[in-house]
């Protein structure tokens, strides 16, 4: 009878525009990656042989998309190979299968030939076993073939693991369970036409609505479901507003309120309602309120219950220019005025209710209206959908997300996500117990990435090339804290590196474009450094998104592309920040007590109160002249438009 065969490694030959491999075996995934010497070859060595008795082997191939903008994503090829057929034609050690112009190749251990004089191994034991018998390898999970499982094996040379992953399910990034449950901000804006919604929402969430119900009376539909590409975090419900003489927009709005406030699911909520009216001018014959707005108001805490609802006086640039000329060089004006012509009225019309409420401009001297008015609308979120025990809740991690107007939101979330799971004990960590310093600081990445929302279609910072220039990153913590002044823009990339950023017109150093030190590879391990590689990770990751978000502040609505995430990268680099940070870093002593001080000394970095002092200066030294929209590749000429 022969013996089972025993498969040691794999490795799939041509593999040309293949972008990802997974072999499912015995109901068990495995991640195939890509060899850094062949890029068209995918390989993994197995620890402990996979032994191979009835059940295939399954290859799901997923190939690279030729345009990212253009064409939608092939179907993943399955290739299955069953044992039956590798016997007959196993050649020595190899079995070589033909798929498509490649090959995938099956390497197996000399074969033990069994020996039929020789009693059977149930009535006795070997007098001189080989070696400990193998444990059964107990690999990662993948719950998808996408990137979103950032998870890769150690290659060969890598430290055996130490105890076997915690999480079978593999590292499943913790903004995954929240973002299902809720993925969408549903907003839903009340005002009638030309009072400026539609600039309102392209500013605060980085999208062009310009078109939201045309902006013209009567064309709003309420329960039409605005979404957009540009910003696939939010979810916007338009109403027409309360037009002179027309009742029934009251009742439907209304109804439309206390329909969703009993959906079951709070996805399908409303999360806040802006009710917006434009601040009146007396001497242009306008008025604040509507028949209808009033009557509106008078029942509305009735009508929105516990849903957050913030009013917002829009065109607040018309109210100052008005009052400079009625009443110039008089301080506090504006404001004494809102609160006769616009607050008091309100108020009068709620009983007395304190209504939130804040006026706003979609003038860039007047962004702090702007501002205010994403802060307010995040309270207001925060306090009425809550999770019990201090955990994130889905609807305003969906509020911070869908905002692209103020970082701080995106930090402060970003936190709160880390502190749920995988930032949590970063020296003593059951969660990355059996993977990879790769895999764990990939998932971190993940879920920082996920967080800030930028557009990014093509998945950019998502992608291997800039994870892998983080990691790079990291290793300075390692070295001698020195100024960055003397880096030059003329480094060029060694061949066989990381394919990535030292190139015109953006270049940067080689030292963030070598080849992954070996601690990447290395299973996660309660040593003395571990800490500090997190710590550097998430510091510099958090502060590089920082850039990059003060960088595209004017092209929200522009997806994002690899020049920008390379000139926010370079100015991190070359900036005194990088340096003080690591310096801080390099010289944090843990200390033996039951805090988690890793986490503390994390969360006191990321939040600076000059942040945008150090955005600035760290840009200053960039070049001005660079066009952030043309999407260059990571190594080479522009992408093609």
């Amino acid at each position: 009878m022969a013996l089972p065969l025993k498969l040691s490694y794999i490795e799939l030959q041509n593999a040309k525009d293949v972008e990802s491999v997974h072999l499912e075996f015995d109901s068990v995934k495995y991640p195939i990656t890509q060899s850094r010497e062949k890029s068209n070859t995918f390989s993994k060595e197995f620890d402990t042989p996979l032994t191979l008795e009835t059940a295939p082997l399954s290859f799901t191939i997923s190939r690279k998309k030729q345009r990212c903008s253009c064409l939608s994503s092939a179907d993943p090829e399955i290739v299955t190979i069953h044992p039956n057929d590798i016997r007959p034609k196993l050649n020595g050690r190899e079995f070589l299968h033909k798929w498509g112009r490649g090959s995938i190749k099956l390497g197996f251990p000399p074969q033990p030939q069994p020996d039929a004089s020789a009693p059977s191994a149930a009535a006795s034991l070997p007098t001189k076993p080989e070696g400990p018998q193998p444990t059964t390898e107990k690999p990662v999970v993948i719950q998808s073939k996408s990137a979103d499982a950032v998870l890769s094996p150690a290659p060969p040379n890598a430290l055996a693991p130490f105890d076997t992953p915690a999480n079978h399910e593999g590292l499943r990034p913790t903004t995954k369970d929240l973002i299902e449950l809720c993925p969408r901000f549903r907003v839903l804006v009340v005002g009638k036409s030309g009072v400026g919604k539609s600039t309102l929402i392209n500013r605060i969430f980085g999208v062009e609505m310009a078109n939201v119900a045309q902006d013209r009376p009567g064309e709003a539909d309420i329960e039409h479901e605005f979404t957009s590409p540009q910003n696939d975090r939010l979810i916007l419900h338009d109403s027409q507003g309360f037009e002179p003489g027309d009742s029934g927009n009251y009742e439907t709005v209304k109804s439309f309120i206390e329909k969703r406030k009993k959906m079951p699911a709070i996805k399908d909520q409303l999360h806040a309602v802006w009710l917006c009216f434009q601040i009146p001018i007396p001497t242009h014959g306008e008025r604040l309120l509507e028949d209808a707005a009033e009557a509106f108001l008078k029942i509305g805490r009735e009508v929105l219950g516990d849903t957050p609802t913030i009013i917002v006086f829009t065109k607040y640039d018309r109210l100052a220019s008005y009052m400079r000329h009625k009443k110039p060089g008089s301080s506090g004006a504006e404001q004494q005025y809102l609160q006769e012509y616009c607050i008091q009225p309100i108020e009068d019309f709620t009983g007395g209710a304190n209504m939130p409420h804040v006026a706003v401009s979609s003038k860039p001297k007047y962004v702090q209206g702007l501002e205010e008015l994403t802060n307010l609308t995040q309270e207001k979120v925060s306090e009425s959908f809550t999770s019990p025990e201090d955990q994130v809740s889905a609807v305003p991690l969906a509020a911070a997300g869908a905002q692209r107007m103020l970082p701080t939101l995106k930090v402060e979330f970003s936190i709160d996500v880390g502190r749920q799971r995988y930032w949590m004990a970063l020296g003593a960590s059951a969660n990355f117990l059996g993977y990879t310093m790769q895999n764990c600081l990939g998932v971190i990445h993940a879920d920082i990435v996920l967080v800030w929302n930028f557009y990014d279609p093509c998945k950019y910072l998502d992608s291997k090339e800039f994870r892998d220039v983080m990691l790079n990153m990291v290793e300075r913590v390692d070295a001698p804290a020195q100024s960055n002044s003397h880096l030059s823009r003329n480094d060029t990339l060694s061949e066989g590196g990381v394919p990535l950023i030292g190139l015109a017109p953006v270049m940067l150093p080689l030292n963030a474009c070598l080849t992954l030190g070996k601690w990447a590879y290395e299973r996660y391990q309660r040593l003395q450094d571990t800490p500090t590689k997190f710590m550097a990770y998430i510091i510099d990751l958090t502060h590089v998104l920082e850039i990059l978000f003060s960088l595209t502040a004017r092209m929200r609505a522009k997806q994002l592309t690899r020049t920008a995430i390379k000139l926010a990268y370079k100015a991190y680099l070359e900036s005194d920040w990088v340096t003080h940070a690591h310096t801080d870093i390099r010289y944090f002593q843990c200390p033996t007590t039951a805090r988690d001080a890793v986490l503390d000394k994390i969360t006191s970095m990321i939040p600076s109160q000059d942040r945008e002092v150090r955005v600035s200066r760290a840009l200053e030294r960039m070049p001005s002249d660079i066009d952030l929209e043309k999407d260059e590749e990571w190594v080479g000429a522009e992408v093609p438009q």
